[in-house]
């Protein structure tokens, strides 16, 4: 298994990369890993490296710290309110950041989040824009943004509203103080509920089972499973079409169906 770090050990994000499996690493642990401009310039160079890395079948990210995220950077942005430059401040922090949620929307691997201890406002959002979550049973979820007369960010309405529907994510940002692990499962949110002990072992474990998926299967299956909500019937029909025509094209389907059609011979 080839295992590489590229990341210096004091950046505010780290990038491991093992076999076909990659972890970002959210590095902020005495901010709680909350997103200030640093860490959201990080996580954007970090997401395209990962993406630009056609070895890498499974993304995870996690928190380092007692905390998975605690979301925006509120002493960053509680300065710029004070000095009057919101706009400036946390329009260059979010383009950076909108652009690594947009990075692990379409790359074609699976990504995973590991979520232990708190997962707050933009923090909360992250866990559940990637395509899968696994959480410790002490993760705590707190929307965050309507005790503070906001309104959400970082990806939180597109991870959440498409699994538990409109009125479910209303109930989430604005009635709920916060949730359990428990809880986000029972929603769809997150795919396992782990003890806090074990939540890297399993992890690994449930990114290693991922990862035996073949590339065509993962790529083909996330980019119709995102777009079937939004494209008409027809479209969506040619676009399975056209990807599975494109996955039996491979090798790995190949020594599948040799594999199968022995065994029922």
């Amino acid at each position: 298994m080839s295992t590489s770090d590229n990341t210096a050990a004091d950046a505010p994000a780290l990038l491991r990369i093992e076999g076909p499996i990659a972890t970002i690493t959210l590095n902020r642990p005495a901010a709680f890993n909350s997103i200030n401009l640093s860490i959201a310039q990080k996580l954007e160079q970090l997401g395209a490296e990962v993406e630009a890395n056609d070895d890498i079948r499974v993304l995870v990210i996690e928190g380092e710290g007692r905390a998975f995220s605690a979301g925006g950077d509120l002493q960053t942005i509680g300065a710029a309110a004070a000095n009057d430059t919101i706009a400036p401040v946390v329009g260059e922090l979010l383009k950076h950041y909108h652009a690594f949620i947009q990075t692990l929307r379409r790359m074609p691997k699976i990504v995973l989040s590991s979520v232990h201890g708190s997962a707050a406002g933009a923090g909360m959002g992250l866990a559940f824009v990637t395509d899968l979550c696994i959480a410790a049973d002490d993760a705590r979820f707190t929307p965050a943004y309507a005790k503070i007369g906001v309104s959400p960010d970082g990806g939180s309405t597109v991870g959440m509203v498409g699994t538990v529907g409109t009125r479910r994510a209303l109930q989430i940002f604005l009635a709920e103080d916060n949730f359990t692990a428990q809880q986000a499962y029972e929603w769809g949110l997150v795919a396992r509920v782990v003890p806090a002990a074990e939540l890297k072992a399993e992890t690994r474990k449930f990114a290693e089972r991922l990862a035996q998926n073949p590339h065509a299967a993962i790529a083909g299956t996330k980019s119709l499973v995102y777009q079937a909500a939004v494209t008409p019937t027809k479209q969506q029909l040619d676009a399975e079409e056209a990807k599975i025509i494109d996955a039996m094209q491979t090798d790995a389907f190949r020594v599948a169906v040799k594999k199968f059609t022995s065994k029922s011979k």
